[in-house]
């Protein structure tokens, strides 16, 4: 039985002042590779704890990666209001740039779910990242060209009966891309992935240990 992490709260600077940030770090002798994790939309309840958020955090824990969940501006105690996508990107370089400074040397891995997903792509054009792992991307909030794609091994998971993320729509769009990722389509999976968190979790897992 794999030993929980050892979970912390923090409040880290932002643009707009503070973010809070959820920091879990297994039991491991030396950090190779850290994950920071990025929340669904606030507006609609999305934060640092929902649930998908919490599975990818503790795949990559699973994987002794120390990972960083944050609440976007106006969330919970991180300062600012919501600011339709713009703010939230400089959120995620933010935390990218925090996250190297207190592991210098580690890989980072980028993830996020729903917008939070779409953020994490987004913030990724401009900031390298090892890997990049986005669930359900709400493609409403991607707008980047179809050259513009993230210079490092991207997945995408996305269910096939999401009734707020088209599985048709997403497959579409990657189509398109001049580096399309590498897309997982879960059968039976929904937007929240209800009763498939398993899944998605065995899912990241196995890219995320592949050469």
């Amino acid at each position: 039985m794999i030993a929980a992490p050892r979970t912390s709260t923090l409040l880290v600077p932002g643009p707009a002042g503070h973010l809070e940030v959820l920091l879990d770090e297994p039991d491991t002798a030396s950090v190779i590779n850290v994950a920071v994790v990025c929340h669904p939309h606030p507006l609609f309840g999305g934060t640092m704890t929902n649930k998908v958020v919490h599975i990818l955090a503790r795949t990559c824990n699973e994987l002794n990666a120390p990972s960083v969940r944050f609440n976007f501006r106006g969330v919970g105690k991180s300062t600012g209001s919501h600011d339709e996508g713009r703010g939230e990107t400089e959120d995620v370089l933010a935390m990218l740039v925090w996250t190297q400074a207190r592991w210098p040397g580690a890989a980072v891995w980028l993830a996020g779910f729903s917008f939070g997903a779409a953020m994490a792509l987004r913030a990724s054009l401009r900031h390298s990242v090892a890997r990049l792992i986005t669930v359900a991307p709400a493609l409403h909030w991607l707008t980047q060209t179809n050259e513009e794609v993230p210079n490092c091994p991207w997945l995408i998971v996305q269910g096939d009966r999401d009734e707020l993320v088209e599985v048709s729509a997403v497959r579409e769009w990657t189509s398109h891309l001049q580096r399309p990722p590498q897309l997982e389509i879960l059968s039976g999976a929904e937007h929240f992935f209800h009763g498939q968190l398993n899944r998605l979790r065995e899912v990241v897992k196995a890219w995320l240990l592949e050469k």
